[in-house]
């Protein structure tokens, strides 16, 4: 908690200092709100944007969830059979250069403006940085334990379960806290393109309306969203990896 002090004391001297800025400058809130005006937008809106708060969070989460599972997958995939990596790996890395706005339109075409779409948006956000960092540490095993297993007659199914993948830990929770910051914002970005409700449609009705705090409002509750994925993601690497904390 004393790491967390210097960056809250930072934090609340900016808002300060915007607040000041905003108050001296006479500056309008329809061009940039004080965060006493943010606050208060967070207030006096808060049943609406709870709702669009569920819907966002609920499209994170499942396309989260399902990421994980497919990072995983193709990284055990990649690992086991090597012309198939060979073949694969550059056609990932490669689908990565396709700008998720870009695709998303498509996605809303030929699934319509439901749940299914936005999910699609935030597993194609999440699903690499776990596959690529689990598939790298696959490979980055120990190799002596590796060699004392093989030695034993350990089958490489044995060799992926006790040893590969729990070494792979680690990265498998690096991966997860980039992708914990990109579902938010993948969900949002398929909100923006097309749906009935989310923060993404909320912002865009908010700014069309130029109801700029309530723009910001959104924002808070996003950045208060991600940060609490991320400290999800780090008590869970808390339980899962006990080795880590006794060498930090």
């Amino acid at each position: 908690m004393k790491k967390l002090i210097p960056s809250f004391a930072l934090l609340t001297g900016l808002f300060v200092v915007w607040e000041l800025v905003c108050m001296l400058g006479n500056i309008s809130k329809t061009v940039l709100p004080a965060p006493s005006d943010i606050f208060q937008a967070l207030v006096t809106y808060r049943d609406l944007l709870l709702i669009h708060t569920v819907q966002t969070v609920e499209e994170a989460l499942i396309g989260l969830f399902v990421a994980v599972l497919l990072g995983v997958s193709i990284a055990v995939i990649l690992f086991l059979f090597p012309r198939v990596r060979a073949a694969v790996y550059p056609l990932l890395v490669i689908s990565q250069t396709i700008p998720m706005i870009a695709l998303a339109p498509l996605l809303l075409i030929w699934f319509g403006f439901d749940l299914f779409p936005k999910v699609i948006v935030v597993v194609l956000y999440c699903f690499f940085p776990i596959a690529i960092a689990v598939t790298d540490a696959l490979h980055a095993a120990d190799q002596n334990t590796v060699d004392l297993l093989k030695s034993m007659r350990a089958t490489k199914w044995q060799i992926l379960k006790f040893v590969r993948l729990p070494s792979s830990l680690l990265a498998f929770f690096s991966g997860l806290r980039i992708s914990a910051t990109y579902a938010i914002g993948g969900a949002i970005v398929g909100e923006y393109v097309g749906a009935y409700r989310g923060l993404g449609v909320f912002m865009q009705t908010s700014a069309n309306g130029h109801a700029i705090d309530l723009v910001f409002a959104a924002l808070v509750i996003i950045a208060a969203i991600s940060t609490f994925f991320l400290g999800l993601v780090s008590v869970a690497e808390r339980i899962f990896t006990p080795w880590k904390n006794v060498y930090e």
